[in-house]
């Protein structure tokens, strides 16, 4: 479920493929994921659970990937 903090055209495949990386070979869970991308791309999100799973979502959309199956959970 989208909470609207990404906008998914924001995400270029560069970031999808690290946000991929975090969750899926890096197991960070999705605060963790948040924190992560608000440290190295600045954003104000912090590590906001809702905004790492939106942050996954939009990645997975980007690879063409399903953010609801393997490996993303």
């Amino acid at each position: 479920m989208a909470h609207d903090t990404v906008d998914p055209a924001t995400i270029t495949p560069e970031m999808a493929v690290q946000i991929r990386t975090w969750r899926c070979d890096e197991d960070y869970s999705w605060r963790a994921v948040a924190q992560a991308a608000s440290d190295l791309w600045g954003s104000e999100w912090g590590s906001n659970q809702l905004y790492g799973e939106d942050l996954c979502v939009a990645a997975a959309k980007v690879l063409s990937e399903n953010p609801y199956r393997e490996p993303w959970n």
